[in-house]
């Protein structure tokens, strides 16, 4: 009951950083933009928002650093695969490895350096409850990145502006012909997604594991990418992917805390094989593909 008390309290901030990333690269992917940088923009984030806390002390200028730091990334990206039309999965990779090598050289000051943590802050009566209490009790950012999902969710759903998004992904030719300037907004799109992949970042560095070390990042962009597809471009399923790899993590944690007999390697590889399986079962309903498909995905616009 213990090892299952920690699974629970703790899979929403596990799952904060996949989630965050994730939620930017739908919004960029319902533009009709592919974004594969995100792995580079997150440690981007992450180096800014660790410097930047660990010389002022101030997570909320952490966050809003590596927030602007991350989206310039990807503002180079935008320039790159909507003004000059380059391949898309060659820039994005190129921006990736970029931001990667832009963390290791900012970052090499303050390897194994900590910075302080986040206090909890938790909801009366219900963070008391037997077993589930400690998912009523999280940091700051973990409540306002549930209230950014439900309004991501709204947005695109129900919003003028999230019918435009998903008109310009959809159909670039048709939406300039109404009088859109699709340029711009597939800007505006992956912009956002590199804000949200540097709060990614800023999360993973200062609040869930507070510490910089290189490397730290270890793949979360990638399975945030993966998010965004296994999910079929739907905000409940990106929610659904992220909370379940983050609840998977901590289970071969607790596992290994309770000396289960089984090899270490395996262990740590369980998140991802589990995480793959399911969202792998999820997303085989050619249907829902069919549906929320994104028809223009990664095809260059022009006149």
């Amino acid at each position: 009951m213990s090892a299952l008390s920690f699974i629970i309290a703790g899979m929403l901030a596990a799952a904060m950083p996949f989630l965050l990333a994730a939620l930017g690269e739908l919004v960029a992917e319902r533009s009709g933009v592919l974004n594969l940088g995100i792995e580079g923009m997150m440690a981007l984030g992450a180096v800014v928002a660790f410097i930047v806390v660990r010389q002022s002390g101030g997570h909320a200028m952490g966050f809003v650093a590596a927030g602007l730091a991350s989206a310039a990334l990807s503002l180079v990206f935008a320039w790159l695969a909507l003004a000059v039309r380059a391949n898309q999965v060659a820039a994005g990779l190129a921006i990736g490895i970029l931001g990667q090598g832009l963390s290791a050289l900012f970052g090499k000051r303050y390897e194994s350096l900590t910075v302080p943590g986040l206090p909890k802050l938790s909801v009366p009566g219900l963070s008391d409850l037997p077993l589930v209490g400690g998912l009523f009790s999280q940091d700051a950012v973990v409540w306002l990145g549930l209230l950014a999902t439900l309004a991501i969710w709204a947005t695109l759903r129900f919003s003028k502006l999230g019918l435009v998004i998903r008109a310009v992904g959809e159909n670039p030719h048709a939406a300039r012909a109404l009088g859109y300037n699709v340029i711009g907004i597939r800007y505006g799109a992956v912009a956002f997604g590199g804000l949200m992949a540097g709060f990614a970042g800023a999360y993973a560095a200062t609040v869930y594991t507070p510490l910089w070390a290189e490397g730290m990042i270890a793949g979360r962009g990638w399975i945030a990418l993966a998010l965004v597809v296994f999910a079929t471009w739907m905000t409940g399923r990106v929610v659904f992917g992220a909370v379940l790899f983050g609840a998977v993590s901590l289970s071969q944690l607790a596992a290994q805390a309770g000396g289960v007999a089984l090899n270490s390697q395996l262990l740590a590889s369980l998140p991802y094989i589990v995480t793959i399986l399911v969202l792998g079962a999820i997303s085989a309903n050619k249907r829902l593909l069919k549906i929320n498909g994104v028809a223009s995905l990664g095809e260059p616009f022009g006149r």
